[in-house]
């Protein structure tokens, strides 16, 4: 019998009527370096986005602006047609010309074209999650949200969400779309958004933190709080990677983190944080161990 499973990390309902578990799954590290290209075995990419559904994950984020496009077609080549209650959220506005190399596109015909690709892509006639990958500054927020709130009213989008935002953007925006969840960087190495946490959780909105264990920062020799971590990790039987990830769901209630990898076994690892409970002191020993 599998002992892994996602909903041990308690539910979470999108916009107040789409429930996922709060531990998630992001697909940028199934593509190529630098979110570029063909992954080198795209066969095992799919195995481990079929065994995402096998450990109870429902909530699945990706991007056009993977690989470009790559993550999305892997997806619904892997998964389509979806398990009930899977969700799939994905981004549009990012444009890639290299490995790590990208520019932000607002402009409402674009992105009603990003869209339409991606149903295509993923199989899909509604995306229940359809996140603004980036603000761009030189389109009109009107423009780009005029154009999303289009292809809602068509029933093409069940829910709007925005990344990389301040609290006074979300403002802007929801005088424009209602704003179900925020997608910021935030891990417990780095927490530079508690700002926007906080609104968020004033509102019921979802936070999905991506890079939700600082790509690893924490388990590096010579890099701050990485040696008291590992002890405290050591201490409670797991690894540091598990105690980030299990930080956050007990961080907030509004948390939904979405950690990424292309290896089943470090899936499992991670889908494993979710049964890891510890008390208020031993989280703030976490804390006071990743600050050090």
């Amino acid at each position: 019998m599998d002992t892994l499973d996602a909903s041990l990390s308690g539910t979470f309902r999108i916009g107040g009527d789409l429930p996922v578990h709060r531990l998630g799954y992001g697909t940028m590290r199934l593509v190529g370096e630098g979110a570029w290209g063909e992954p080198a075995d795209p066969q095992e990419m799919r195995r481990v986005l079929r065994r995402v559904v096998e450990l109870g994950v429902t909530l699945i984020d990706t991007a056009d602006a993977y690989g470009p496009e790559i993550a999305e077609r892997l997806i619904g080549e892997a998964l389509a047609p979806y398990a009930p209650g899977v969700v799939i959220a994905t981004k549009g506005g990012v444009t890639r010309q290299g490995p790590a190399k990208t520019e932000y596109v607002g402009r409402a015909g674009y992105l009603i074209q990003c869209v339409e690709m991606s149903l295509r892509r993923l199989k899909l006639e509604r995306i229940d999650l359809y996140q603004l990958h980036r603000i761009d500054p030189r389109t009109p927020l009107e423009e780009s949200l005029g154009a999303l709130r289009r292809m809602q009213e068509q029933g093409k989008i069940r829910h709007i969400g925005l990344s990389e935002v301040t609290p006074a953007e979300v403002e802007e925006a929801e005088k424009i779309v209602p704003i179900v969840t925020i997608q910021n960087k935030y891990s417990l190495a780095e927490r530079k958004h508690e700002e926007t946490l906080q609104y968020c959780e004033r509102r019921g909105i979802g936070f999905l933190p991506w890079y939700p264990i600082a790509g690893g920062k924490l388990l590096r020799a010579g890099q701050p709080g990485a040696e008291p971590l590992a002890a405290l990790a050591a201490r409670h039987g797991v690894s540091a990677p598990q105690l980030a990830l299990a930080w956050l769901l007990q961080r907030s209630p509004v948390m939904l983190p979405i950690p990424g990898t292309s290896k089943i076994a470090h899936l499992e690892e991670n889908v494993a944080a979710a049964r890891l409970k510890l008390s208020a002191e031993e989280w703030k020993e976490v804390e006071a161990a990743a600050s050090a």
